[in-house]
């Protein structure tokens, strides 16, 4: 059995996430017993999801242990195998973790789903058309409820999750106005994406600038928002928001540094009777199915290029993942694993 190196948690952050959370080290990989698979991953996906694991207190769903692989979904092959589903070279998506081998239980529902990279290439199976696509896909026709004609904005338009959120959008027929950081990636939501416009935040540091950017790319309001930021992004959204608009709050990326995130004007809510709603993919595993059916045609057909920042390595993972929190990247984060 190969050696595996791994990433372990070993404290909790205090304020922002630093690289002395992380440790490297390297393990024998145990022999599999009847029913278990070996894989070797190729890429691990980097999510901002896993900066809220990294804390002790209560959330929807158990921290990430002290000491342990560091949480993560990765895509590889099967190396080795034990159990009769499973053959050397199959192409499979799990949750391995930091690490570049694990050893998984294949009897356990859900914990490996085989992938078909003829059509589409591996690491889209971590973004366009694995969790983040299925949780833009989830928040937006089951919360959003989009409808030819009206407006949808998203913020972080250029990362993983809004991107797909702007082309589904756009497949249904709505005006899609997205919210990014920089003019690099303002041009790639509007030129590649299709996105009918895209605001620049960092051109409007203060809200009335940038509620007034918003109000001229969507000079007949907001139907549907779907939120990755938080602060000051949804302070403007709010502003410029029909009664009766809905929100999908998919992400608070804005507060992971362990800060409160205040809300300017929550009577805007009442006034406007809108429908706010949080949501975690993971408990609404019914709709992956349809989800990844059609990202998957978007995706293999062209009609959906998604951009990807790839780091090089397992230990590149804990930078690479700081620099996703702080937005440094472009499209969905992933680390390569193998050469």
């Amino acid at each position: 059995m190969p050696r595996n190196q791994q990433i372990l948690l070993v404290s909790r952050p205090q304020g922002e996430a630093t690289l002395d959370n992380f440790r490297l080290v390297e393990t024998e990989t145990p022999p599999l017993r009847d029913g278990q698979v070996l894989v070797r991953h190729h890429y691990l996906s980097l999510d901002p999801y896993m900066r809220g694991r990294m804390n002790e207190g209560k959330s929807y769903a158990a921290p990430q242990p002290l000491n342990e692989v560091m949480i993560g979904g990765t895509v590889g092959q099967v190396e080795a195998s034990r159990h009769p589903r499973y053959a050397p070279g199959d192409w499979v998506v799990g949750m391995g973790g930091w690490q570049l081998y694990s050893v998984v239980d294949a009897h356990q529902p859900g914990a490996l789903r085989k992938v078909d990279v003829t059509r589409i290439p591996p690491s889209h199976y971590l973004g366009a058309v694995g969790m983040p696509g299925v949780t833009a896909w989830y928040g937006l026709v089951k919360i959003l409820e989009p409808k030819a004609g009206q407006t949808i904005t998203v913020s972080a338009a250029a990362g993983a999750v809004g991107s797909a959120v702007g082309v589904l959008a756009k497949q249904r027929g709505c005006r899609v106005v997205g919210i990014a950081g920089g003019p690099e990636k303002c041009a790639y939501v509007r030129d590649e994406l299709g996105f009918d416009d895209c605001v620049d935040y960092r051109q409007h540091p203060d809200l009335r600038s940038l509620a007034a950017a918003l109000k001229a790319a969507c000079p007949d309001g907001i139907d549907g928002h779907f939120e990755n930021v938080g602060g000051a992004v949804l302070d403007a959204v709010m502003l410029r928001a029909h009664a009766f608009a809905r929100v999908a709050l998919c992400g608070m990326i804005a507060g992971y540094d362990g800060q409160p995130l205040p809300m300017l004007n929550p009577s805007l809510i009442l006034i406007n009777r809108m429908r706010i709603e949080g949501f975690i993919v993971s408990e609404h595993m019914e709709v992956w199915p349809q989800a990844l059916a059609e990202l998957g045609e978007l995706v293999a057909s062209g009609r959906f290029r998604p951009r990807e920042t790839v780091a090089q390595g397992l230990a590149a993972a804990p930078q690479a993942f700081l620099g996703l929190l702080k937005g440094r990247n472009f499209g969905k984060q992933l680390v390569k694993l193998v050469d």
